[in-house]
């Protein structure tokens, strides 16, 4: 939740969470798909795109995470068994936010410049009793080393000091993640458990889940402590926050090496950059705006910052190879989207929504592309002009989903 990539999206950071009761961890949002809701697909959470700005210099985003055991067959069965003449059936309408027993997870980044990120996460407990949580700031490299991978040396995450770890990419380049004293470091390998997945044994225990056996089952702790590598890390944070108490937690993303990367300017840097989206959003508001009306638009357009997404997808890939999980077949090779094997994206694209529409159209995007010029003009132009490239447009000029074409 609330991630951040590179461009290429090379190393990923992202917060996950555990309340000490859901039978999974909070690693993403949950909904229902096209089969299950009334209504077709549908996000069952309540999470806020609270500002950004389009350099990415300032971005605040609010998720609020129930202390109750998270509804997730309740909300599936409820909204599976509704009619289409009926509403849709929505987390609020479950008894799991009831007496405000729940998280308020405020995830913030301030960059000091664009290779040196501060991350900040504020919990804070909105019920009238204290209440455990269980924090993982995550890190992981995009797994490109495996079966059809382009990248020939595989990535490492390693120690290098007390509360920093060294992140190598060949391509990337290198970084210095700090982060405060935690309760816990954990190792593990950005690796499908194949045995789950497809009943194939596992090479190792040190799979992409292993994070949530380790918290929530307690299995393999000692062989993740122990381990110092991996192309997956994450400190782990247990607190039990007190009823109306905030606690914070930092870290940095770093280029550079860092001898305080928590001083005293480090605070100060949220502030600074805060107060510079707001002299940016002053100057692109026309004047005499009511300052209602220019809060709602911030944060629509904040919206609209936050869905930028790198899409990797190249369909003559697709087709021809399989990535050893989703096995190639005729049937694939005849399906959906068969006559687009010119298509290969690999570009950071405005979403209409990360969950809710994981893809894009050039219609829509187009409409979008709008708005996104009230605040980057320039970014949606050349949305605009990679829309018309020749390895987005089919040969004969038809775009994507002009004429029920969908990318998927």
């Amino acid at each position: 939740m609330a991630g951040i990539s590179d461009y290429f999206q090379n190393l990923c950071f992202a917060v996950a969470l555990w309340n000490g009761k859901d039978p999974i961890l909070k690693e993403r949002l949950f909904g229902v798909g096209n089969y299950e809701g009334n209504h077709g697909e549908d996000v069952k959470e309540l999470y806020y795109y609270m500002d950004n700005i389009p350099s990415h210099y300032y971005m605040e985003y609010l998720y609020k995470y129930p202390q109750q055991a998270f509804p997730y067959e309740q909300l599936r069965t409820e909204s599976k068994n509704r009619s289409k003449e009926e509403p849709e059936y929505e987390i609020l309408d479950t008894d799991v936010f009831k007496n405000s027993q729940y998280f308020d997870v405020n995830i913030t980044y301030a960059k000091t410049n664009s290779t040196d990120i501060g991350i900040k996460i504020s919990i804070t407990n909105r019920y009238k009793k204290a209440a455990a949580i269980t924090v993982l700031p995550t890190l992981w490299f995009y797994n490109r080393w495996t079966k059809h991978g382009s990248l020939k040396t595989k990535p490492n995450f390693s120690p290098a000091g007390k509360n920093t770890v060294f992140a190598e990419h060949s391509r990337l380049g290198n970084y210095y993640f700090y982060y405060q004293e935690p309760d816990d470091a954990l190792y593990t390998d950005n690796e499908t458990n194949t045995q789950i997945v497809t009943g194939q044994p596992n090479e190792s225990i040190f799979t992409k889940d292993a994070f949530h056996q380790a918290v929530i089952h307690k299995a393999h702790v000692n062989e993740l402590r122990q381990r110092k590598s991996g192309t997956k890390f994450s400190p782990v944070y247990n607190y039990t926050v007190k009823a109306g108490e905030t606690i914070d937690i930092y870290c940095r993303l770093s280029e550079k090496q860092q001898k305080e990367p928590f001083d005293s300017d480090f605070e100060k840097l949220f502030e600074k950059r805060k107060k510079e989206a707001d002299a940016f959003y002053a100057e692109i508001f026309p004047k005499g705006v009511k300052s209602n009306l220019a809060k709602v638009q911030r944060q629509a357009l904040a919206g609209l910052l936050w869905s930028k997404q790198y899409y990797h997808y190249d369909i003559e890939k697709w087709l021809s190879n399989s990535d050893g999980i989703a096995q190639n077949n005729d049937r694939r090779k005849s399906g959906r989207n068969n006559d687009w094997k010119h298509l290969k994206n690999q570009d950071v694209i405005s979403m209409p929504d990360k969950w809710e529409y994981p893809w894009y159209a050039a219609w829509d995007q187009s409409f979008q592309c709008i708005s996104m010029a009230v605040v980057d003009p320039v970014f949606a132009k050349n949305q605009l002009l990679l829309l018309m490239r020749e390895w987005y447009m089919k040969p004969d000029g038809q775009l994507l989903l002009t004429n029920g074409i969908l990318v998927m």
